[in-house]
């Protein structure tokens, strides 16, 4: 079995608000899928969900281990700077914190960085070296 990635769960403290924010984002909820204590949005190729934090490390089994974030961040990748800076302010105008403003990087992309309401951070990037296929889906060069 090839190795893929289907879904990324974040642990959220309150599940309407952070719907209510990730909606404001603009991914789309399904209404179908979703419960009242977890949300499912179609995010290209691969599914966000957003379950209680508490129910999550529960089910993990995972007292031990996980205390908050773990250093992961989520990205977007999008066509130009000029689309980072309209997600960027999207989000701040949904209630994120803007951790970085998108600036020119080191490495010759443009990126800025902001957290969720429960802290999740989010990367929103333009890379000029990676094509991305009309569905915003990264492809990678070989």
């Amino acid at each position: 079995m090839p190795a893929h990635l289907s879904l990324i769960t974040l642990g959220v403290a309150d599940i309407a608000k952070s719907t209510a924010f990730y909606e404001q984002l603009g991914f789309v909820r399904s209404k179908t899928a979703s419960q009242e204590s977890v949300s499912f949005f179609q995010a290209g190729p691969v599914v966000l969900a957003l379950w209680g934090r508490d129910e999550q490390r529960d089910d993990a089994q995972a007292a031990e281990l996980w205390t908050g974030n773990g250093g992961i961040v989520v990205a977007q990748n999008v066509a130009s700077e000029d689309a980072v800076d309209v997600m960027m302010a999207r989000a701040e105008a949904s209630g994120a914190r803007v951790l970085k403003p998108a600036t020119k990087t080191f490495w010759g992309g443009y990126n800025g960085y902001f957290a969720d309401p429960d802290g999740h951070v989010w990367e929103v990037a333009f890379n000029p070296f990676w094509e991305l296929d009309e569905d915003g889906r990264v492809k990678l060069p070989e």
